[in-house]
């Protein structure tokens, strides 16, 4: 396997009860103090990707991913990697995701072969 992760993972342990006993004031303050648990700003959310999620686009199409990887011309290893979130789609295949969910009637007919 490749990159495999072989090391035993312990569970993460958390004491809710600390956590409740804090008041909306205090876990802000606790969350500010942490580096990977900042709270979501007007500035920061700018920079966050908006793009819609492949499987909600589709499952709303009532499409399976062969279904909707033929209809819109995506691999369908590339549809499931991004479903399982094991890859991203790139700015090109974000554009067109969203021109998807937007409009998938005029992708489909913009993808139809042209009598010659």
């Amino acid at each position: 396997m490749k990159n495999a992760d072989i090391t035993k993972k312990t569970p993460t342990r958390h004491d809710w009860e600390r956590f409740d006993a804090m008041t909306e004031a205090q876990r802000h303050v606790a969350a500010l103090r942490d580096p990977d648990a900042h709270p979501i700003t007007p500035d920061n959310e700018k920079l966050m990707k908006r793009t819609p999620r492949v499987t909600i686009v589709r499952r709303a199409l009532g499409l399976s991913q062969e279904g909707f990887a033929a209809r819109f011309h995506i691999p369908l290893g590339t549809l499931r990697d991004w479903e399982q979130n094991r890859k991203e789609p790139d700015a090109a295949a974000r554009a067109y995701l969203v021109v998807i969910a937007r409009n998938p009637e005029a992708v489909s007919e913009a993808l139809e072969p042209q009598p010659s």
